[in-house]
């Protein structure tokens, strides 16, 4: 009986995990050099402030707007461009793969969300700490 029980236990786990890339590796510590030039006192990157800058809006054509906006708040599931209407596929890395897989496209679509939600890059900081929260999700 506790075999049967332990067999059902583990049958409800996540079939999958998510390693992080050696790209998402590298490009983070790519940002962790320029964090620590500009902050010297900078240690890691950390997630809880990549979700706050991830949910937090800012008014961008008279609305309110955020990340959240266009990649929903569950980032394993398809989010749509709130401009477009294009459907985007989830952001989560263990529910798409190829997400955070290459440097150029993390570079690409930071610097252009950033733009469109904040009106501005983001700092070497903010960037990672969005990636390591987006990696964790």
């Amino acid at each position: 009986m506790n075999k049967i029980v332990l067999v059902s236990c583990l049958a409800v786990l996540p079939a999958f995990s998510y390693e992080p890339s050696k790209a998402l590796n590298d490009y983070l510590s790519e940002l962790k050099i320029v964090a620590k030039k500009v902050n010297p006192n900078f240690k890691e990157f950390d997630a809880t402030k990549g979700k706050d800058i991830f949910f937090t809006t800012n008014i961008v054509d008279g609305k309110k707007i955020s990340c959240v906006s266009c990649h929903s708040d569950n980032l394993s599931k398809s989010g749509q461009n709130i401009k477009t209407n294009k459907v985007i596929d989830p952001l989560s890395p263990s529910a798409n793969k190829s997400r955070l897989s290459e440097i150029k496209d993390m570079k690409k679509w930071l610097r252009r969300n950033f733009n469109d939600v904040y009106k501005r890059e983001g700092t070497a900081q903010e960037k990672g700490d969005v990636l390591l929260f987006i990696s964790k999700n």
